[in-house]
């Protein structure tokens, strides 16, 4: 669908400029927990697409991660690819055995909450359309997909697409084609790039495209255009949809084998363990302190000591003393030497506090006892230790 260039009107201008100022501001007020280094908001598929549609209506940038299986592997070994989870206003969890860890977590992720799921249930949403435009895809594949949104009408109505092809970030990021996608008046843009190319790309591109939902949705547009059938919702329900998915693509074959080993080896060596100690260990001494923190801001940054039990029902003071922290734009520590207990929501947070939006530079987590290293370790949180600040060596 070619779509001409147009000058961006004075309160376009005013809107996307408002945009990009809170995209530099991170929402610490989100129910996340962390699994395996990844933090998930703790969302039911309706809350999601309340939340995508306010946020479409509101103009209010909404960067969605997916993750499932697949990404949360490549997340671990891929420093890049984990901060864009990180980054995101919301990160959903897509696949089944995401949930399954978190019940045996006892982490309230009840629900699986799928990238194409929530597409489908935008779609079917009886109020105004959201406006979308599909970036990605193989040629001719995006255009039928459009075609299709738009004959079947109901939540969802296309404005534009474009199958960039296979080349580099760098070249499919030029600023005629975000132009293009801007002029479209598109509230959502759909990226079907492959996911860390796709979350790269929205990175990069975020504070230049106008549309205030951005989400990678791999299969999305295969799905939309009929190239691809999706599983029926029993197999889906199951966590058999990538049995299906097989059938359809041959080719994830490989991949879906790889995953499965890692599934394993990550529910031998960290989910399980961890399930074990949280509900085998003996109480600890002081590990039923009233949580308290203390912030001290100096000309070198904000340091926040953390003392007590901290856990998703006490957090409330920790999320206002790191909105507060955000707003100074100076680095900021975390202590939590005198920490006698910390749950998978405690370290999420921490998560979404990793790197500052407005000045990149990343917080500084210091001083835990064994005792809190091994708890961090078994979420997969060791990077809040090991990677410095910005600018800064060592860990401090």
């Amino acid at each position: 669908m070619a779509t001409d260039v147009l000058p961006i009107r004075d309160d376009e201008a005013r809107d996307h400029a408002a945009r990009r100022q809170q995209a530099r501001v991170r929402n610490f007020d989100r129910d996340v927990c962390c699994v395996l280094g990844l933090p998930f908001d703790a969302l039911t598929m309706t809350q999601a697409v309340a939340h995508v549609r306010q946020a479409a209506f509101a103009n209010t940038r909404c960067f969605i991660s997916t993750p499932n299986l697949n990404f949360l592997i490549g997340a671990r070994s891929d420093r890049a690819f984990r901060d864009s989870v990180l980054h995101s206003d919301l990160s959903l969890a897509d696949g089944m055995p995401l949930i399954w860890m978190a019940r045996l977590l006892g982490l309230p992720l009840r629900e699986r909450v799928s990238g194409a799921g929530l597409f489908e249930c935008l779609m079917a949403h009886p109020g105004p359309p959201v406006t979308v435009f599909f970036f990605g895809g193989p040629d001719g594949v995006a255009a039928t997909a459009c075609e299709n949104l738009n004959a079947r009408g109901g939540g969802l109505r296309c404005v534009g697409f474009e199958s960039p092809g296979f080349g580099s970030l760098e070249s499919i990021s030029d600023a005629e084609r975000i132009a293009r996608i801007n002029a479209s008046g598109a509230q959502f843009v759909v990226v079907s790039l492959g996911a860390k190319k796709g979350q790269a790309w929205i990175e990069r591109n975020a504070a230049q495209l106008t549309a205030p939902v951005l989400c990678h949705l791999g299969a999305v547009v295969n799905f939309a255009a009929g190239a691809v059938q999706r599983a029926p919702a029993r197999l889906q329900g199951l966590g058999m949809e990538w049995l299906w998915r097989i059938k359809e693509e041959p080719a994830l074959l490989r991949r879906y084998a790889t995953d499965g080993m890692h599934f394993m080896r990550l529910l031998c060596t960290r989910v399980l363990p961890d399930a074990l100690a949280v509900r085998l260990a003996p109480a600890r001494p002081g590990a039923d302190e009233r949580p308290s923190l203390h912030t001290t801001v100096g000309t070198d940054g904000v340091t926040i000591d953390l003392a007590g039990a901290w856990d998703r029902t006490t957090l409330n003071p920790l999320r206002e003393a790191l909105s507060a922290a955000q707003a100074t734009a100076l680095p900021v520590r975390v202590s939590i030497e005198k920490v006698t207990r910390a749950d998978s929501a405690l370290i999420a947070l921490l998560m979404l506090a990793h790197t500052n939006p407005a000045t990149g530079a990343r917080l500084r987590l210091r001083g835990a006892s064994p005792h809190l290293a091994r708890v961090f370790h078994r979420n997969g949180a060791e990077y809040l230790f090991i990677e410095p600040a910005a600018g800064e060596a060592g860990n401090g």
